[in-house]
């Protein structure tokens, strides 16, 4: 059954670190407080603070959103900065390389 939101973000912060976290929420403001505030000390984000929003999707379907979210957490860093960026070129590009996993040795796009 398709879950309908008025709106559902998908959105990726910058951590302190430079690494990227991928989520999912029907209230962005609200959500990005509390990764900021650290809320959940278990979260991946909180001992990577401040985090910055650096892109984000509105959707009216929370599976597409959780579809789309679950996607992107597998793609390379250099991809996820490609969709950041807006370079669609560089993302088609890169969508056709493979990289491999470094915990599994795996081939992965």
């Amino acid at each position: 059954m398709t879950r309908l939101f008025k709106v559902i973000y998908l959105y990726i912060l910058r951590c302190s670190d430079g690494s990227l976290y991928t989520g999912v929420t029907n209230n962005l403001d609200r959500r990005i407080v509390e990764h900021s505030i650290g809320l959940n000390p278990e979260s991946y984000t909180y001992s990577r603070r401040p985090v910055k929003l650096v892109f984000y999707e509105m959707y009216q379907n929370f599976d597409l959103a959780f579809e789309w979210e679950t996607r992107i957490k597998k793609w390379s860093k250099a991809k996820k900065e490609a969709l950041i960026a807006g370079d669609f070129e560089l993302l088609k590009t890169l969508a056709k390389k493979k990289f491999k996993d470094k915990n599994k040795g795996k081939e992965v796009e």
